[in-house]
């Protein structure tokens, strides 16, 4: 194991929360429902409070280093306190925070990325990812005059009840492999809702064309994440991607690509990745810069619903921090970095992690696979690289191994996300990745009773 991150603050019982993040997590319990302010937080019973990022490093209020995988949900692509945000933000908050008027800031993010993306001509930015593919579905629905989406089985796209139906699908309720049921996220979600949305499975060629074709008259939009990440971080197959984009387009359907997440696959984004033309894209995460923020952006024809220049709009969008200075000047120094060199360095890195994993799965015959592309990864407790959301969904065996997996990473000073894409961030280096292959040997040698336990689910 590499002697730079061994010494780290390694060592039994490293991955429980400290003693001061145990103080903060009682204190928290007062004040928030269950302790914290997402659901997604992670807690081993307690999450860790952290003190401070710096690069690729994230240090808890105990004092703990920890190479962060996480990177804010694979918002921070630079890592932590990037020190041209730091300038950009430094001198904003001088000239002030947020006003109700447009800013110049606002004009140069929005040319950098029409410049950039293909099939972006208008751009309007938002406050968070989930604004973005809400007001991306409202668009195609005013473009339209329709009403009922298509979305992937067990795709995240943010909290928006329509994206949300089969977000959480379990066999349980799944139902059929060639007509998917429609499932609620949360109890009390109306029926409706349910009733508006047709779910595909990921890489389903004869489903998508099929149930896209049979609900063409009511469909307004297929949403869908080039590669999803809670639905496996899986590669699209081209041929899927090729009829989902025939079938809407013959149609009179738009197509949406949710990039909020995988726009960090590439300087132009993951749809030019893999052959997917969108009508629309929805952005957020990484176009920040570390700060909140979101964007529709596509064709000038579709972006045309947002015009007020000569009345109301077909689809009115406001908001009081959609545009703010602080996450434009944040954001455009972000992206301003992230030229081709710096996608090239992501890549190899990322190549190294995903090939080292991979080669340690294979000498030691585990029943693991490891999914992902440029700078993202993800481990999976079965043997075959998994095509869809259904054959990621772990048996009980293989949910308590990654549990185990995401705790020995951080008993050695790295932050592994559970069950979500793993991110690398720019000031990452070769020996950073080739620590994380390293700790992931460790983790296979030392735990062969569990590896065998595994069931891979048919």
């Amino acid at each position: 194991m590499n002697q730079e991150h061994a010494g780290s603050n390694t060592g039994a019982g490293f991955s429980r929360a400290g003693r001061l993040s145990s103080e903060s997590f009682a204190r928290a319990q007062k004040v928030f429902p269950d302790g914290t302010s997402r659901v997604t937080i992670e807690r081993d019973p307690t999450p860790l409070y952290i003190d401070r990022g710096m690069g690729s490093y994230l240090f808890d209020v105990d004092g703990r280093r920890f190479l962060d995988l996480n990177c804010n949900f694979t918002t921070l692509i630079h890592g932590h306190a990037f020190g041209p945000v730091v300038e950009a933000l430094t001198h904003q908050l001088q000239r002030g925070s947020c006003f109700a008027n447009p800013t110049e800031s606002e004009i140069e993010l929005a040319e950098l990325l029409c410049e950039r993306i293909p099939r972006i001509d208008r751009v309007r930015f938002v406050n968070t990812g989930t604004e973005a593919v809400l007001f991306a579905i409202k668009a195609a629905r005013a473009f339209t005059g329709r009403s009922k989406i298509a979305k992937l089985e067990g795709a995240y796209h943010g909290a928006y009840d329509w994206v949300e139906v089969s977000q959480a699908a379990t066999p349980d309720n799944w139902g059929d492999a060639i007509q998917p049921n429609s499932t609620a996220f949360y109890r009390g979600m109306p029926a409706s809702v349910l009733d508006e949305v047709v779910v595909l499975r990921f890489n389903d060629v004869e489903g998508a064309r099929r149930l896209i074709s049979s609900n063409a008259h009511d469909l307004a939009t297929v949403i869908l994440d080039p590669m999803p990440s809670r639905g496996g971080l899986v590669a699209p197959k081209p041929e899927f991607i090729t009829v989902v984009q025939e079938s809407a387009r013959k149609n009179g359907i738009l197509v949406i690509a949710d990039e909020v997440l995988n726009l960090r696959q590439g300087f132009q984004g993951a749809s030019a990745r893999y052959g997917l033309v969108p009508d629309v894209i929805t952005m957020g995460k990484i176009i920040g810069g570390g700060l909140p923020i979101g964007a529709i952006g596509g064709r000038e024809d579709v972006m045309k619903v947002f015009d007020a220049s000569v009345g109301r709009p077909l689809l009115p969008q406001g908001g009081t921090f959609s545009a703010n200075p602080l996450s434009m000047t944040a954001g455009l120094a972000a992206m301003r970095h992230l030229d081709h060199a710096a996608f090239a360095h992501l890549e190899i890195l990322g190549d190294i992690v995903r090939g080292g994993i991979g080669r340690a799965i294979s000498n030691l015959g585990a029943p693991l696979c490891v999914t992902g592309a440029a700078s993202l990864f993800r481990i999976h407790p079965r043997a075959e690289v998994p095509s869809d959301y259904r054959e990621i969904y772990p048996t009980p065996a293989g949910a308590t191994l990654m549990k185990e997996l995401t705790r020995f990473f951080a008993e050695n000073g790295i932050v592994l996300p559970y069950g979500a894409a793993a991110s690398i961030s720019t000031p990452m280096t070769r020996v950073d990745a080739e620590f994380i292959v390293d700790v992931f040997a460790g983790f296979l040698e030392s735990h062969q009773d569990m590896l065998g336990a595994i069931k891979v689910r048919k």
